[in-house]
């Protein structure tokens, strides 16, 4: 109570500093009137007493690794209010931030399917977040909702830009909207159902096995009968994969052995190869590829950070063996979005679909470092940075 207060006599001194300027003669004298207001000094107070707002944005364009602390700044504003608010808007406090790879191609300046992130503009990303006010009919106060505000604690978003909670059916936590429900397990159900569409009997080999993405996408294909074998770096992710998601086998790629087990397991060659790693595991899939094979190219992890990256180099064997290689973007799909959701909430609530999240506290402050680590392989699963925790007191604004 104390502190309370010395911070109002304080605000009070400020306050009566500001009156004495506008009283200056230099002002307009229609501000000298409106000085003692209850409306200008409800408004002084509210600009003074408005919490910060933690930002990060884009510093510099990286070549190939971020820099922690040269590649994003962080900046420090004021929070906007529930006066700020449109017809159509909500006011949120970020909960949640997804993490993804593609984020690394959002920095590059060259054409793609979404325009790159603006040096000066906050950096692009997904979130759970909380609405503390709201002029939208598709929430209220208190929800829960997944936005893009991108890496801030506190913003305004419109309608467009954010789905309520009932768009993601079986949630029992926030972070499922950025997991087991999230844009990474509609990218690995689109790229697995829809256009891999196994067989049973077909042999399925996925890289970037324990990411967000690979891990959801050997699971369905294991759901749809095919033998899995996932490419992982370490023993312990593959043994998760094995022991918990109930992979055929799972090939650690920092292994002395790895090429030769990879041979053996790839013995009877590949019907389809999910890849999200590029580069010399793409090579070597290619050499064991099935008659036509069908390879979905949905990331190059490996090379995204690559000053100059390789392309195949086994590239004759798309014709030999007639392989179908096809990239995809998940935006393109929007329409099959409730439908796909509805199947992974289903196998989720009968145990046949596993998730598990990386989480990294320590708030958004954290987050740059935390995208650095994601591309050196720290997460097993989803990796999500908590700005804040969903059971904590909403914030006051």
């Amino acid at each position: 109570m104390a502190l309370q207060r010395e911070g109002r006599v304080k605000l009070t001194q400020i306050y009566t500093l500001f009156l004495h300027e506008l009283s200056s003669d230099t002002l307009l004298p229609k501000y000298r009137e409106q000085q003692h207001s209850p409306q200008f000094r409800q408004s002084f107070y509210r600009f003074t007493m408005t919490r910060d707002n933690l930002e990060i944005v884009l510093a510099e364009r990286p070549t190939t690794d971020i820099v922690p602390g040269r590649t994003f700044t962080q900046k420090l504003g004021k929070a906007p209010t529930p006066a700020d608010l449109q017809d159509g808007q909500i006011l949120v406090e970020t909960l949640y931030l997804s993490l993804d790879p593609a984020m690394r191609g959002w920095l590059r300046d060259m054409r793609s399917y979404l325009p790159p992130v603006q040096i000066g503009e906050i950096m692009r990303g997904s979130c759970a977040c909380r609405v503390l006010a709201s002029k939208s009919k598709l929430a209220k106060e208190g929800d829960i909702v997944a936005a893009t505000p991108g890496w801030t604690e506190f913003a305004i978003v419109p309608e467009g830009r954010f789905e309520p909670a009932s768009y993601y059916p079986g949630v029992q936590d926030p972070k499922d909207m950025l997991s087991a429900l999230g844009m990474t397990s509609l990218t690995a159900w689109v790229g697995m159902s829809k256009i891999a569409d196994p067989q049973p009997g077909e042999l399925v080999v996925v890289s970037g096995a324990a990411g967000a993405t690979g891990s959801v996408a050997g699971q369905i294909a294991k759901l749809k009968g095919a033998t899995v074998v996932g490419i992982a770096g370490g023993e312990d992710k593959c043994k998760w994969l094995t022991e918990e998601l109930g992979f055929d086998v799972a090939l650690n790629y920092k292994a002395d052995d790895f090429k030769e087990k990879f041979n053996e397991a790839t013995k009877n060659y590949i019907d389809v190869y999910y890849d999200n790693v590029g580069g010399e595991i793409l090579d070597m899939c290619l050499m064991r590829a099935k008659e036509h094979a069908r390879f979905i190219e949905c990331g190059l992890v490996s090379q995204y950070n690559a000053a100059k990256p390789q392309g195949p180099r086994a590239f004759s064997q798309i014709v030999t063996m007639r392989i179908k290689m096809q990239g995809f973007i998940v935006l393109d799909h929007v329409k099959d979005f409730a439908t796909a959701r509805a199947e992974l909430a289903k196998w989720m609530s009968e145990g046949k679909l596993k998730k598990t999240e990386t989480v990294v506290r320590g708030g958004l402050k954290v987050a740059e470092q935390a995208l650095v680590d994601l591309y050196k392989g720290i997460n097993t699963g989803k990796l999500i940075v908590e700005i804040k925790n969903h059971n904590d007191t909403p914030s006051k604004l």
